[in-house]
């Protein structure tokens, strides 16, 4: 995540949303589509030279609609301030309606020569401006708008993207067929959830929000026509705040006893992952029930962690019994002994964090339960809903709700702007991490950090947002030195570090 993303406004919204927002501050707030339009501009020209002082040629790429309007007013702005400006019109500006059509006549009194596509067209460019598509789109995108964004992509030159990157749904961040990979992008009156995950996240890369004086009344009203804004984006330093310093008088059994049940045979490395990591972030006691030939090991190479071999139910229910919290699945398997070892866990009342071979065995059972948090990457979300990878990203936040109203605890959709929903249904976006986190055992941290958060005493959904915040800030800090070659287990002092704030 861009370091500055995280100064932007907690509240997410859709595109209809926004829509709504842009009409009640016109027709109730006297504000007029024209006055927005030129604030949304002249906001776009200042992030353009705040990114780019040097930028002296400029071409605006402009579409059909009022994204359009928008990159007329700002190539004005441009010409105005002495700046050499080329407009690309990808369709026929006669066409225009409204205020896009307002503008373009005021464009059309310079001496700016409208330039159709060519090959060619960004040669000699210092910086584009993509005012093609808007939250409007909502259809893959063909023919000569596909080759000029491609064209786009290729170019050395940055872009900067008015509102949303083109070709990106403003709901479900899903690219549309293609989209505009933008350096930043500049948008405005409220933030559009699709942004903030899957394809969304890598393509608006630097985002910047003005409100155009929009008051907060409209914010209000919107709210209580609707009901809420759509999503919120997590936020580290109100979500720490549970926190505090430990008392003096302060010993292991105030911190909770997590058990992670996993490890099965060759796999204990994923069990050992989240078992230090709960003990990382603070659990005042960790053990581990596993196959009884990894027992041993595992007690030499972190001994503080208490490791037992268990082979059968009754081995497992006296772990069970001292246990505040259970996380199950790391290295679980599919054997028999896994499947026996589940089916005795969710007999239990404990809070229950259920991910990797566990989600996949949770496919056979039909239980579902408000302590139980469910952490699935794409794939295991496609099991748990019978659908596949594909269905599950073009639409997370469905995805997400449908998981939510299957299994009815805290459910976390990992992935690029991890997703996560509360038992009351609310939901939340991680626009931290990094591509790093594509290696082996990044999720088994993941489970051990919220088991850990909630044995000692955080309640269950704000464990839950906190531990995927905490993971993605560690790997963002971890990153430092170069994203790929990041080890899950490099997380672990930076885990450390953090759930201690100064």
């Amino acid at each position: 995540m861009h370091e500055s993303n995280r100064n932007l406004p907690a509240k997410l919204y859709t595109a209809e949303q926004v829509r709504e927002l842009d009409r009640l501050a016109i027709e109730e707030h006297g504000i007029s589509g024209f006055t927005l339009m030129q604030r949304a501009a002249r906001f776009s020209y200042d992030v353009l030279k705040q990114h780019w002082p040097d930028a002296n040629n400029i071409a605006v790429v402009c579409g059909g609609g009022n994204n359009a309007g928008d990159g007329y007013v700002l190539a004005k702005l441009a010409l105005d301030d002495g700046k050499q400006v080329s407009v690309i019109n990808m369709f026929n500006p006669e066409d225009l309606k409204g205020d896009a059509a307002t503008v373009f006549q005021d464009l059309s009194t310079t001496n700016i020569c409208p330039q159709n596509y060519s090959t060619s067209i960004f040669d000699g460019v210092d910086v584009i401006v993509d005012a093609l598509f808007g939250t409007g789109l909502d259809r893959d995108i063909e023919g000569t708008c596909f080759d000029l964004i491609k064209l786009m992509n290729m170019s050395a030159s940055p872009t900067i993207s008015i509102d949303i990157p083109s070709g990106i749904n403003a709901n479900t961040g899903d690219r549309m067929n293609i989209a505009v990979n933008a350096d930043v992008t500049a948008t405005f009156i409220g933030l559009k959830q699709g942004m903030f995950t899957h394809d969304g996240l890598a393509a608006s890369g630097q985002i910047k929000f003005n409100s155009l004086e929009v008051p907060d009344e409209v914010y209000l009203q919107m709210n209580l026509n609707s009901g809420s804004h759509a999503a919120s984006r997590l936020n580290l330093e109100d979500l720490s705040k549970v926190l505090e310093p430990r008392h003096r008088n302060s010993h292991k059994g105030h911190f909770g006893h997590v058990l992670v049940v996993g490890g099965d045979e060759g796999y204990l490395g994923a069990a050992r992952m989240a078992a230090e990591a709960a003990v990382r972030v603070g659990a005042g006691l960790v053990s581990i029930a596993t196959r009884s030939s990894h027992a041993s090991l595992l007690s030499t190479v972190r001994p503080e962690i208490m490791s037992h071999g268990v082979e059968t139910l009754d081995d497992l229910m006296p772990l069970i019994k001292r246990a505040t919290v259970i996380a199950i699945g790391p290295g679980l398997g599919k054997s028999e002994w896994a499947k026996l070892s589940l089916a005795r866990v969710l007999e239990s009342k404990l809070p229950i964090i259920i991910d990797a071979d566990a989600l996949n065995l949770l496919v056979e059972e039909e239980q579902a339960s408000t302590s139980w948090v469910i952490t699935p990457h794409p794939g295991e979300a496609a099991r748990l809903l019978n659908t596949d990878t594909k269905t599950i990203q073009q639409d997370r936040f469905n995805s997400l709700g449908l998981l939510h109203e299957k299994f009815q605890g805290p459910v976390v959709l990992k992935g690029s702007g991890t997703l996560i929903a509360d038992t009351n249904g609310d939901f939340s976006v991680c626009d931290a991490g990094n591509p790093g986190m594509s290696s082996g055992g990044m999720g088994d941290v993941l489970t051990g950090v919220i088991a850990g958060l909630i044995a000692q005493g955080i309640e269950i959904n704000h464990a839950t947002k906190l531990g995927v915040y905490l993971h993605a800030i560690a790997a963002d800090r971890a990153s430092n030195r170069g994203e790929r070659g990041l080890l899950a287990m490099d997380l672990m002092p930076h885990l450390r570090n953090l759930v201690n704030p100064k």
